[in-house]
């Protein structure tokens, strides 16, 4: 279905250095209150004295903290058990791609609040956030590994993936980290591909953030799932609307994300979580269900935005507006279509409710 009443505008015009305002330029300390948490976040401004050495260390994006990621996380977090260490892991923020080409702009599947929830899941003791800039990233791995890593933390252990790399273009590679381990004391313990056997087509993939990318903009969002051991999350805020859709007996909340992979148009099966704030949104579990719309109004308007809407499959839904929205993808019902009545669109719009509840089982 396809609402043309709650309009989005899609901040995809946004110059990376916007959107990084937006997206990342929040007080780390706000990601770690609650007494719940034990998970420590800390800066690279703020490593001196208060990390411990001789760690367990891994780095990466961690973009999706997907099976592979999984992986990592797992035998690192083993490996810190057995030599009686905290475990510690490294991400960059923003992501080096907008640092070096913010031309490019890339979305990403978590931002770093929910990212860093993930983490604490598995066990991370203490994420160190590095805030890229072009002469870190322009290290070479040597320098990297003496001047940053050496002198900070002095790890005892770095575990990472066969396709790690760092320093200047990317030049260092595992094989380097381990000729740079032996040299100057650490391990490298080396976590092979994680590979997934597909629900869909059975086929046989290396789990990889890129194919998830690539599931979302194909609309595959249950392949994407299947990857990221969960439903893959679009988070914003909702945004007011026109009031249309109330009046066709199928009200949507309307959300506006910021930054985050947008799966293709369509229409899906999923779950809602309505939140007071955004980390909120990230850390608790979507348990609403809905039928969701990606898409452009072609029905009623003659303007065509790209709109992200969800109806929830609710009685008496409470007023959404100003509201933190989580929405977790579980499958894809059908592409977006032109209806030429007023009539057909409802029509539509009840087999995909129906549709929807199959799916989820409610």
């Amino acid at each position: 279905f396809m609402m043309p009443h709650h309009l989005l505008f899609v901040k995809s015009f946004l110059p990376a250095c916007e959107i990084g305002r937006m997206r990342y330029n929040r007080p780390l300390q706000a990601l770690t209150r609650g007494k719940e948490r034990k998970m420590k976040i800390f800066s690279n401004a703020e490593l001196n004295n208060q990390i411990p050495k001789g760690a367990v260390l891994t780095i990466g994006n961690f973009d999706g903290v997907h099976r592979g990621h999984q992986a990592i996380l797992r035998t690192a977090r083993q490996a810190a058990e057995q030599a009686g260490c905290p475990l510690l892991a490294m991400t960059f923020d923003p992501h080096p791609a907008v640092v070096l080409h913010p031309e490019q702009n890339p979305p990403v599947l978590t931002p770093l609040p929910l990212k860093a929830f993930l983490l604490e899941t598995f066990q991370v003791d203490i994420l160190i956030v590095l805030r890229d800039t072009l002469h870190f990233l322009n290290q070479s791995p040597k320098d990297f590994i003496d001047l940053f890593l050496m002198a900070h933390l002095a790890p005892r252990i770095i575990v990472e993936g066969p396709n790690f790399t760092f320093g200047y273009g990317r030049s260092g590679s595992l094989q380097t980290l381990r000729q740079l381990g032996s040299e100057r004391g650490f391990e490298v313990i080396e976590v092979p591909y994680e590979r997934v056997t597909l629900n869909q087509d059975r086929r046989n993939i290396i789990c990889s953030s890129s194919q998830i990318r690539r599931f979302l903009e194909e609309g595959k969002v249950s392949c994407a799932a299947q990857l990221l051991t969960r439903p893959y999350r679009l988070i914003g805020k909702t945004i007011p609307g026109r009031g249309i859709g109330k009046t066709l007996g199928f009200p949507t909340a309307n959300l506006n994300p910021i930054g985050q992979i947008i799966p293709s148009e369509g229409v899906y099966a999923g779950y809602a979580l309505a939140a007071d704030s955004y980390d909120q949104a990230c850390r608790q579990p979507a348990r609403r269900p809905a039928a969701i719309s990606i898409g452009r109004a072609k029905t009623f308007v003659t303007d065509h935005p790209l709109l992200l809407e969800a109806h929830l499959l609710e009685t008496n839904v409470e007023d959404l507006s100003q509201k933190y929205l989580a929405l977790d993808f579980v499958e894809w019902i059908r592409n977006q279509q032109r209806f030429e009545s007023r009539e057909d669109l409802v029509r539509q719009i009840s087999l995909d409710c129906e549709k929807a509840r199959e799916i989820l089982k409610t």
